[in-house]
């Protein structure tokens, strides 16, 4: 057959699964009705999911470049009426290590490349470990994990010649409004921290915590620098990733070094469980934000790194994050993103480090372990000869508890691929439109116009500049109208064989 009758008979059944067979989805994945949880036998979620957490060996795929630090959390106040949590009782303080990272970039890419920050925290707990891994940013791109893999590679590079290409990741914004509001702070000032001492850090999924008496409660975690928030400009990013492409590992390095030491403020907003029901926006869209003035911060503690890691690569990159590793008192939610993320990490984990990448010291919980992972690459940990399976007729213990989970949550519906159930505040461009037009002031609203003007002069074309321009028009009409004039006038000033290939 040939490549056009191929390709022919591509278009008339879509994408296939990696048998042939037409594939259900490329939007959504499964779940118990628009607003339940995603399920197991969603086969198609789950060979994508984990051939791309394959992709490439052996650095991460994505958060490649990055460095971090030891350090010590300290719950400051009495939050036990929300969380029975051990680490969050007043008076706690508990060992952690922090990792900083960008998104897009390989593992030698520049520090201070226009790009989402990481912001992921292990907490090394009297109930084991405890795995926070958010961003620098309250939202993300998308809020469905079925886009997670084609999201990330829109943003890397072309299969053909290699490269990088501004074309095929606005192809993927404008295709998925809902990426509006990531977009917007991406392309804002926080897309250029300063250093990671002086950015802040969120946990951006909702969670949720349960008090000793099996309350249950939804929350949003946000780590506000002590340091203050601090950027560069589009130029002085410029210059430094030139400069001196490892700059925030070695400003967090020296900092460290020299005694001083970053610190952050974590507070939470506290949704009751019953409210996720009736509010106006859907808590667990991982592309929202939960307004302040309904739920404001409530103040944890704090977060101070003071330690240097001796070796880089025993303790920064093979350190293994995963939103699925909690622990008492703490839980999931029904976010989508979280739910396909508490699957991915640790799978990725698997093929980066290997079988058993949680016996490596720094990913080993300060507790006694009696876990039923048997065997595998590189087995170190043992039970000896005691019972490898559960129930057994030995002494070794094992889990065997039923009924309702005390951080379950209920679900009921047919399963389907849709996007969660809009609500009446549910508008993809209404919450990017209130951080330009009433976050953002003049100066910071111009800086956007150049950055995203000069981010579309970069090779976009055809349909996909228009769509940008309604994309930005449908944030904000006055912001929408200079970037499309912008970028008019730029290439109307350019030679004729750039028209022609625009």
């Amino acid at each position: 057959m040939s490549d056009q009758n191929n390709r022919d008979q591509l278009r008339s059944i879509g994408s296939t699964t990696g048998g042939g067979a037409p594939a259900p989805s490329d939007r959504n994945s499964l779940s118990i009705g628009p607003d339940g949880p995603i399920v197991l036998h969603d086969v198609h979620f789950l060979e994508q999911m984990a051939h791309f957490n394959r992709e490439k060996v052996p650095e991460r795929l994505p958060h490649a470049k990055g460095a971090g630090a030891f350090g010590v959390f300290e719950t400051t106040e009495d939050v036990s009426a929300y969380t029975k949590a051990a680490l969050f009782q007043k008076g706690v303080m508990t060992d952690m290590l922090a990792r900083f990272s960008t998104v897009a970039g390989e593992q030698g890419s520049p520090d201070t490349w226009r790009d989402v920050r990481g912001f992921s925290l292990k907490f090394y707990t009297s109930e084991g470990n405890y795995d926070l891994v958010g961003n620098n940013t309250p939202i993300f791109f998308v809020r469905d994990p079925m886009k997670f893999p084609h999201f990330i590679r829109s943003q890397r590079r072309l299969p053909d010649s290699g490269l990088r290409d501004n074309h095929m990741q606005w192809d993927f914004w404008t295709n998925n409004p809902e990426s509006a509001h990531q977009v917007s702070y991406l392309m804002g000032e926080r897309g250029l921290p300063r250093t990671w001492r002086h950015m802040n850090g969120y946990g951006s999924h909702t969670y949720m915590w349960i008090n000793a008496q099996g309350e249950k409660f939804w929350v949003k975690y946000h780590f506000h620098t002590e340091q203050g928030m601090e950027f560069f400009s589009n130029q002085e990013a410029s210059v430094m990733a030139g400069s001196d492409a490892d700059f925030h590992r070695r400003d967090l390095f020296d900092a460290i070094e020299r005694g001083e030491h970053p610190s952050w403020i974590l507070s939470v907003q506290i949704m009751p469980y019953a409210e996720a029901k009736t509010y106006r926006i859907n808590p667990f869209d991982l592309t929202k934000t939960w307004p302040r003035r309904d739920y404001p911060l409530v103040r944890v503690g704090r977060m101070t790194l003071s330690r240097n890691p001796e070796n880089f690569f025993a303790q920064i990159e093979q350190a293994a994050f995963s939103p699925g590793n909690t622990v008492p008192g703490i839980g999931l939610s029904p976010d989508k993103m979280l739910l396909g993320r508490a699957f991915a990490y640790n799978d990725a984990q698997r093929n980066r480090i290997g079988t058993n990448f949680h016996q490596l010291p720094v990913n080993q919980p300060k507790v006694p372990v009696n876990t039923y992972l048997f065997d595998g690459h590189m087995t170190y940990h043992h039970s000896g000869n005691a019972p490898v399976y559960a129930p057994n007729s030995g002494e070794r213990p094992w889990a065997d508890e039923t009924g309702p989970m005390p951080d379950g949550w209920e679900a009921d519906g047919t399963m389907v691929r849709s996007a969660y159930t809009l609500r009446s505040d549910d508008n993809d461009f209404g919450q990017p439109g209130i951080l330009v037009r009433d976050v953002f002031n003049d100066e910071q609203r111009a800086q956007l116009v150049e950055t995203v003007a000069g981010s579309l002069l970069g090779g976009v074309r055809e349909p996909v500049l228009s769509r940008a321009f309604d994309y930005w028009k449908s944030v904000d009409a006055d912001v929408g109208a200079r970037i499309e004039e912008k970028v008019r006038q730029g290439s109307a000033a350019k030679p004729a064989e750039g028209m022609g290939e625009a």
